[in-house]
């Protein structure tokens, strides 16, 4: 396997893991201490915490998964 492919293949896991914590998001409490929410906070947060920041206020709207799917999207397309 190619250090491309193996860098798609978890740079996709990771997309999936934002996804997931995204809908998750719309059902749960952001303060949950359900221990897969906040193991799925812990390896999210480092990404999606700087674009957070980065983007403007968009009245409690979170635009950032949105934002880093797209990023990671561009490098998959970049690794392949």
């Amino acid at each position: 396997m190619r250090i491309s492919a193996l860098l798609v293949a978890l740079i996709t896991l990771y997309q999936g893991l934002i996804l997931v914590r995204a809908i998750i998001s719309w059902f749960t409490s952001p303060d949950s201490d359900h221990p897969t929410i906040e193991l799925l906070k812990r390896l999210t947060d480092p990404v999606l915490d700087p674009v957070r920041k980065a983007l403007p206020d968009t009245a409690g709207i979170d635009l950032s998964p949105l934002v880093v799917l797209i990023g990671l999207e561009l490098v998959k397309r970049l690794l392949t």
